[in-house]
């Protein structure tokens, strides 16, 4: 659901995000100002709102004990029933098309029933899913603007460092066109949401209701979509993670032109070795019945050692890898068995949505 909250490492994660007032900032330690800088990316960021299904339980057990059994509550009942959709104000995304696509995070939309975007303008379009991705929480909208729309350019994640200067925009609170200012703080963080985790860090203030926002370098470029917060009380501490451009991008363009992504799957429960070291093995702990791996022959108790020649040294990469290959290709496994590396020949099947090997 929008806005909603995911516990991750004994924290409160945010899924809905946004920004604020920025620190200041020194001649000597960054630009006297980032106004030119917001003034040249701001209009190509949206603000997001939806509708979606209203969970009736979940409104119900919202009303207070002492309506309960009175004539309150069978008018509330009664206005749940004649009102079974609510909307609700959900993030934010950013305008890579002049014709209309936008780009933001799935859990912003996954559910709605109806979606409107807001222009930096104040423009309100109705948007339509073109594409959306469950397992890296990409979604791609479509609007139809009267004029072409301004436009936000791609940077490359891969050329971020630690350290650098790095601006948030986005929705917070339903804030629209809020703006704020940080650093980033570390690279390749896994929140254990998934497999395909690889986020960046970032200290920039964030909140509720910028899930789907841009995170921008100093040239203006788009390194990052803001994805999630850590937060004991649910507003920002200063730890907020971002889905690296170069990973974004091309998902993007593959939800654009398929609408979905296929992603390969072998049917199997992995578990790293202990005290690997630096040798390549991922164990075998469990066979999918009739998935591709068991029928092809591999066995609980493998060490898987390579995928098509490449080492796999844990259960993430030996995902990432199987998950890069098509549905229907042959993959060409090593395994360590009875002592002795035997290879054998799987047929990649498709991966089921957000299943984790």
């Amino acid at each position: 659901m929008a806005g909603g909250w995911r516990v991750v490492g004994g924290a409160l994660l945010a899924a809905s995000l946004a920004a604020c007032a920025a620190p200041p900032a020194r001649a000597d330690d960054g630009p006297p100002s980032f106004a030119p800088l917001v003034h040249k990316v701001l209009p190509g960021v949206v603000s997001i709102a939806v509708t979606e299904p209203l969970n009736t339980n979940e409104a119900l057990d919202a009303l207070p004990p002492a309506l309960r059994g009175t004539p309150f509550e069978k008018q509330f009942r009664e206005q749940l029933r004649r009102r079974p959709e609510k909307a609700t104000d959900a993030g934010a995304g950013f305008i890579i098309d002049a014709s209309g696509l936008i780009v933001t995070n799935n859990h912003v939309v996954g559910v709605a029933t109806d979606i409107e975007v807001t222009l930096a303008d104040g423009t309100n379009l109705p948007a339509r899913v073109i594409g959306a991705d469950e397992l890296t929480d990409i979604a791609v909208l479509k609007v139809r603007p009267r004029d072409t729309l301004p436009v936000v350019a791609w940077g490359r994640s891969r050329a971020v460092e630690v350290g650098d200067w790095v601006l948030a925009a986005g929705n917070p609170f339903g804030l629209a066109n809020s703006i704020t200012a940080g650093i980033v703080s570390a690279r390749g963080r896994d929140i254990e949401t998934g497999p395909f985790d690889d986020f960046l860090q970032i200290d920039a203030p964030v909140n509720p209701g910028n899930s789907g926002g841009p995170i921008f370098n100093m040239k203006g470029e788009v390194v990052g979509i803001n994805t999630a917060i850590v937060s004991p009380s649910g507003g920002s501490v200063g730890i907020a993670f971002a889905i690296p451009s170069d990973e974004a991008r091309v998902v993007v363009s593959t939800l654009i032109a398929h609408g979905h992504i296929d992603r390969g799957w072998l049917g199997v429960a992995l578990a790293d070795l202990p005290d690997s070291g630096n040798d390549p093995g991922v164990a075998v702990t469990q066979i999918v019945q009739a998935g591709p791996a068991a029928l092809s022959g591999v066995r609980s108790g493998d060490i898987i050692l390579s995928v098509n020649g490449q080492p796999v040294y844990n259960t993430q990469g030996l995902i990432r890898a199987v998950a890069a290959i098509p549905p229907g290709q042959n993959a060409r496994l090593t395994l360590f068995r009875g002592g002795k590396a035997v290879q054998i020949s799987v047929t990649v099947g498709h991966r089921p949505p957000m299943r984790a090997d």
